[in-house]
This record gives C-alpha cells, sequence and structure tokens, in this order.
C-alpha cells in the first residue's frame, strides 16, 4: 500500500475517533419529530421548567435569550444542553426528582454549560485536537517514509513513526477528557452560584449527585480517572457538598405550592407514559391528593373508559375551576374518545384560563376541524395560524391547518401546511413535493410562494437526513 493512501486512511479513521468523542461528550439530537429523539410536548409540564429556570437564567444574564426546555421521551434520568439555545430534559429525570429543588438543581447545572459557553469552546478543543492529530500523523508518516528508504523497515526511525503515528490518539483523547470534566466541574461550582444568587437551596442538586453516586459507585470502582468524562463520583460530589453547605440556603425547603405544581406534573407523566397497572401501584384509590386523583383520571380516558374519566375529571374541575389543564385533560379525553363537538367548549376554557397557550390553542383548533362543521372552519384556521406563529415546530398545528384549508377549499394554502408539517416531521421528501406542488397555486412572489420556495430550496434540519 502506498504511504499516501495509508496516511489518508488513517487520517480518516483517527478523524472518526474524534468525531465520536464529540458524539458522546456534546450530543446533537435531531428536534425534528420522527427523526433522532422524540420530543415530548405538554404544556403545563414546560411551563413548569420554565417558571424552574427563570430566575436561575436571570442570575446567569441569560433571561432575554430565549432558552426554551424540551422534554425528551425518555425514562432514564438525563438532562444536557446541545445548541446554545435549548435545554434538554428527560422525562425520568422529573419524574425522579421528589422534589422541585433537585430538578431545579439539575437546570442550575445546564444553565451553568450554556453561560459558560462550554459547547462552543468544547467544539474549539475537538478542532485542536484534531489538527494537532493529523499533524503527528504527518510527522510520523515522514519517519515512516524515510525508515523504509534507509531499506531497514525494522530501523529506529520506522519504530518511532510508527510510534508517532499511534501515541497521540490517546494522548489526546485523554486532554480532552481532562477538558471536559473540567467544564463539568465548573458547572457544579456556577450552578450552586446561581441557586445562592437566586435565594435557592443547592440541596436538591446535591442530593441527586449523591444519589448517582451511590448507584455508580460499583461501576466507578477500579477506574481510570484520567479516561473518564466526568470527574470521579465520589471526589465530585464531596467538593459539592462542600459547596451547597456553604450556602445561607441550604436548609431553605420549597414552597408548598411549587410542590403541589411538581407532584401534578409528575402524576400526569406517570399516567401518560407508565402502565395502568404501574400508574394504580403509585397512585392506588386509598390515596384521595389531588395528584393521584389526576393520574387516575388521566389513566383512566387512556384506556377507554371515558365516561368513568368525565366524571373523574369533572371532579378536579370543581376543586379547581380555574386551572387551565384540567380544562384541556377533559376537551382531549372527549376529542380522542369521538366526541369532538363536546371537546369544544372545555377547550375555549382551558385556551382562555391558559392565555392562549399554543399547543391547546392547536387542540382547539383540531376539535374544530373534527367537528366536520364547516362554520367553524374560519374560525379554526384563524385559531391555528395564530398558534403555528407562536409555536412553529409543532407539525400538529400545521396538519390541522391543512386539514381547515382543504374544507375551505383553499388548496394552494393546504399543500403548503402539509408541507411545512412533513419539513418539521422530518419527510423532507414529501416536504419538497409538497411545496413545489404549493407553488403553481400560488402566484409567483406572493408570500404563500415565497415559503413554498423555501421549504423546496431548504436543507434537513440538524439531525435529519437529506432524502
Amino acid at each position: 500500500m502506498l504511504p499516501g493512501i495509508a496516511l489518508r486512511q488513517n487520517i480518516s479513521r483517527l478523524t472518526a475517533v474524534i468525531t465520536a468523542v464529540a458524539l458522546v461528550l456534546a450530543p446533537m439530537p435531531a428536534l425534528a419529530q420522527g427523526g433522532g429523539l422524540r420530543v415530548l410536548r405538554d404544556t403545563e409540564s414546560e411551563q413548569l421548567l420554565r417558571d424552574y429556570t427563570r430566575p436561575i437564567l436571570r442570575a446567569a444574564g441569560m433571561e432575554k435569550q430565549n432558552i426554551q426546555m424540551v422534554i425528551i421521551n425518555d425514562g432514564a434520568f438525563n438532562a444536557f444542553v446541545a445548541d446554545g439555545r435549548r435545554i434538554f430534559v428527560n422525562y425520568g429525570a422529573i419524574m425522579q426528582s421528589e422534589t422541585p429543588n433537585q430538578i431545579i438543581g439539575v437546570m442550575a447545572h445546564e444553565t451553568a454549560h450554556l453561560a459558560g459557553g462550554h459547547l462552543s469552546k468544547l467544539r474549539q478543543q475537538l478542532a485542536t485536537a484534531q489538527t494537532q492529530m493529523i499533524i503527528a500523523m504527518l510527522l510520523g508518516a515522514g519517519a515512516l517514509v524515510a525508515g523504509s528508504r534507509g531499506g531497514n523497515a525494522n530501523s529506529g526511525l520506522a519504530n518511532v513513526g510508527a510510534a508517532a503515528m499511534s501515541a497521540p490518539q490517546e494522548v489526546i483523547r485523554r486532554t480532552l477528557l481532562s477538558y471536559v470534566r473540567q467544564q463539568e466541574e465548573n458547572a457544579d461550582r456556577a450552578g450552586v452560584k446561581f441557586l445562592t444568587a437566586t435565594g435557592q437551596s443547592a440541596k436538591g442538586m446535591y442530593e441527586t449527585f449523591k444519589r448517582f453516586t451511590n448507584e455508580s459507585l460499583f461501576a466507578a470502582r477500579g477506574s481510570d480517572p484520567y479516561v473518564m468524562s466526568h470527574p470521579m463520583p465520589a471526589q465530585r460530589v464531596e467538593a459539592l457538598e462542600g459547596l451547597a453547605r456553604s450556602s445561607p440556603y441550604w436548609d431553605k425547603k420549597d414552597d408548598p405550592a411549587l410542590q403541589l405544581r411538581h407532584d401534578m406534573v409528575r402524576a400526569k407523566i406517570s399516567a401518560f407514559m407508565e402502565r395502568q397497572d404501574t400508574v394504580y401501584r403509585r397512585y392506588p384509590l386509598s390515596n384521595a391528593s389531588l395528584p393521584a386523583r389526576y393520574a387516575r383520571a388521566i389513566a383512566t380516558y387512556r384506556h377507554g373508559d371515558l365516561r368513568s374519566a368525565i366524571a373523574q375529571i369533572d371532579g378536579l374541575i370543581q376543586l379547581q375551576p380555574t386551572n387551565p389543564y384540567f380544562h384541556e385533560l377533559r376537551g382531549q379525553a372527549l376529542l380522542e374518545g369521538g366526541k369532538p363537538a363536546e371537546a369544544v367548549a372545555p377547550l375555549r376554557k382551558a385556551v382562555q384560563l391558559s392565555n392562549h397557550a399554543p399547543l391547546i390553542e392547536m387542540l382547539l383548533g383540531q376539535a374544530l376541524v373534527g367537528t366536520n362543521n364547516n362554520a367553524h372552519t374560519e374560525e379554526a384556521i384563524s385559531i391555528l395560524r395564530a398558534a403555528v406563529a407562536r409555536e412553529t415546530e409543532a407539525p400538529i398545528g400545521y396538519m390541522q391547518l391543512a386539514m381547515a384549508y382543504g374544507r375551505k377549499g383553499d388548496l394552494a394554502q393546504a399543500d403548503l401546511a402539509s408541507a411545512q408539517a412533513a419539513y418539521l416531521r422530518g419527510d423532507n421528501k414529501t416536504a419538497r413535493d409538497l411545496a413545489s406542488r404549493a407553488k403553481t397555486r400560488f402566484a409567483i412572489g406572493t408570500p404563500g410562494w415565497v415559503k413554498a420556495d423555501d421549504i423546496v430550496s431548504a436543507r434537513p434540519l440538524p439531525g435529519q437526513k437529506g432524502n
């Protein structure tokens, strides 16, 4: 094999190694529905996370940067940042956090990564590491060539060249991992600082990390601390405990009203994501608390007993008549139970009480479209257009808008909305096909034609494949 070919293949192989490290250290999930990680959307849960992070973002000087909370359909405890403007949280992290303070501590840690610009700095480190590796390989290849020209493949120069080509990979890998461990330690310190600045305890953050230390202690036993992407668990928690206990708010408890909201969201997630028997083990009939009743009402409707579910939901509404999410649940149960006309009234109420939350508006639009009553078509279009203008990454809104336009007979707008929905789902071929057809229905240069043309020429969303 020619030295030049071997060199290019080795560079390619080591570049792949660096890329793999990049994916492990800074995952970049796809946001599109149907591609990469699956996203869960729920107004109540997302609002709770926004309320948790708002004061922390303010303390970090990031309040005006429109950082979004994204809930991932994964039952494992995890949270991460990936693109500088979103915090990703597995629903499992919410489920496994018994108090608001525990998940708030996690949010503080992830906010610290954003505030510290850790993602961009890591990418710079990766680029530098790759450059260093290529240079070292070139030097090693030169030594190999010189050794082979000397007529002795086992000469000292050839051996030096071989070592020069193999050593950088391990050295640079350890350097990168050391850098990431330092970032994690910095995020711990900054997270505690943000919590203290907002008058909140860091105990929840410490409790969460300590729990994972105990769970991973056996797995970490005997590990080489220099090849781990995070600090050794015991060392990390020991340092964090010292920082957390130094805060004057160490013993501060969560507000009872916030704890109730937290418990309600955990109950909701359990009811939607877990088996019915699991839900009833968590929230047995003997438990008369509001979260338990919420969970059982959701589980009842999801498993087909609509009449009983509506009775339970009505009981919740009697207790909290201004809770938008109880009215939303009633409308959703009726809509999914095949009664869209009956779903309209509770969903109108939910929209009003939630200050026109776009996801709930989309549900109302779906109910209006589902009535098959042409008298509701214009209202459905108006509501759905307002919703997708404020919530631009929810395919369901565009799907319902396409149906409403189709009922109206506006085929150009129907094709455009269908193309937008397909694009957000990651179905790029269908999106382009529909957008191309929409262009033939719009006058050239009109807003609809321009939007359709944008989709035809658009690149796939991050994490999607072109097709």
